[in-house]
């Protein structure tokens, strides 16, 4: 049977709870937190809908041993971003807190993967992997998968066209240094950059300039005016989450540890990544340009610094 644990029952995690409920990802949810209040409302309110998806059980406590047994344990948890802080500007405490909480993963739950979403992503990926001991395919990040969602929409609100036609990506840091894949993006099979249909419009150098700046700064438009996310990287992280448990070999640019990529080493980041039951079974060697074979190096430089200031 499938089981999800949650860690962390705050707006990300229990709407990551809510999603993939409504999906019918997994038969049991588990969520966790040191808030005992806090977790037992938010179950409570969530086994009353259970009536209107398909069938679960759903569980929490604020002991670690609800998580015994998970196949996937996605971790939330962490200090929440601020009205004007960077997500790299959170990494001391949540690394701290990582020191305590996966050694207790490891000994409830030692056959699950860690799926890491609490900013800075790639640099608590960078952590957990290396405080658990664990595979790099087994720790994995949800890294740009919800700024990819972010880029597509733009795109195709700006083009008139489905976003499920759209398939373009970013990669490298969840944060400020991420850039974005233009050179490899597509609608409907043609090339984004020789897109041209009539009446719809196309993609100038301004255009692209403001479309990125927007996947860049949409976390702090939407801090700034309702203190947190959570809707879409709560649909992005049930995305993943059925890309494991369905054993999907899903594409997604998922965080995870890189080795001789692009020249790239020992750094956590996002490329797209073939994920299913494994984990990340593989990163795909994506065609780059030079703009964006400099601009990855650059971001993997950024989250590096940040690891050893860190002290990994």
């Amino acid at each position: 049977m499938n089981k999800i644990a949650i860690i962390g029952a705050g707006a990300v995690g229990a709407t990551i709870a809510y999603a993939t409920m409504i999906r019918g990802v997994a038969k049991q949810l588990a969520l966790y937190d040191i808030n005992r209040a806090k977790v037992d409302a938010e179950v409570l309110d969530l086994n009353h809908g259970l009536q209107f998806v398909p069938m679960a059980t759903l569980e929490g406590s604020d002991d670690i041993g609800v998580c015994a047994g998970a196949d996937v344990v996605v971790i939330t948890a962490g200090a929440k971003q601020k009205q004007g802080q960077t997500r790299m500007e959170l990494a001391g405490a949540n690394v701290e807190m990582c020191r305590t909480l996966v050694p207790q993963l490891l000994k409830v739950a030692p056959d699950a993967l860690l799926l890491v979403v609490t900013n800075p992503v790639d640099v608590l990926t960078y952590v957990v992997q290396k405080l658990s001991g664990l595979p790099a395919r087994r720790v994995f990040g949800s890294g740009t998968v919800l700024d990819s969602s972010r880029f597509r929409f733009l795109i195709a609100r700006h083009l008139n066209v489905a976003v499920q036609n759209v398939h373009a990506l970013i990669a490298g840091e969840h944060g400020d240094s991420e850039i974005p894949l233009w050179s490899s993006a597509t609608v409907g099979s043609v090339p984004l950059m020789k897109w041209s249909a009539p009446g719809h419009s196309r993609l100038t150098d301004g255009d692209r300039t403001r479309i990125f700046d927007n996947v860049r700064n949409a976390a702090y438009q939407i801090i700034r005016g309702k203190g947190a996310t959570n809707y879409a990287i709560g649909l992005a992280t049930a995305q993943i989450l059925e890309a494991v448990l369905y054993d999907e070999n899903r594409v997604l640019p998922v965080s995870s540890r890189l080795d001789g990529y692009q020249g790239i080493g020992d750094v956590c980041m996002s490329v797209p990544s073939i994920v299913n039951r494994a984990g990340v079974e593989t990163v795909l060697e994506v065609p780059l340009d030079d703009t964006e074979r400099e601009g990855l190096r650059r971001s993997a430089d950024t989250i590096r610094q940040a690891i050893r200031t860190l002290g990994f």
